[in-house]
């Protein structure tokens, strides 16, 4: 479990094709990815860790149009964090928590 820990991102689910996926859109940033479903309960959020990205390359498009966030590929979320590219991480916890992936970076649980 993950007490007394925030995620930096939204995360809302969608039934899509016979799964439930996660969406999960930064706090920050107006960037989104989809993922496997992370469940609250009492506590903390089961699972808590990095998430999982998957693709759903049809609803990425439909996410994309509909709330102009830009939605992250599964090969883009698992590549290396480039803190240069993405000067709105705070550069704290980049230093502390030394993110390997852009997804650790841009959808996390630190404290």
């Amino acid at each position: 479990m993950a007490e007394s820990v925030t995620p930096n991102f939204h995360q809302g689910f969608i039934a899509y094709r016979g799964r439930t996926v996660a969406v999960v859109r930064g706090r920050e940033m107006p960037v989104m990815a989809i993922a496997e479903p992370r469940v609250a309960g009492n506590g903390g959020v089961e699972g808590a860790g990095p998430l999982t990205f998957v693709e759903a390359p049809e609803l990425a498009v439909c996410l994309a149009e509909l709330s102009g966030c830009r939605v992250l590929t599964v090969v883009e979320l698992n590549g290396p964090f480039d803190a240069v590219a993405w000067p709105r991480v705070s550069a704290g916890d980049v230093a502390y928590w030394r993110p390997g992936t852009l997804g650790e970076a841009l959808f996390n649980y630190w404290d």
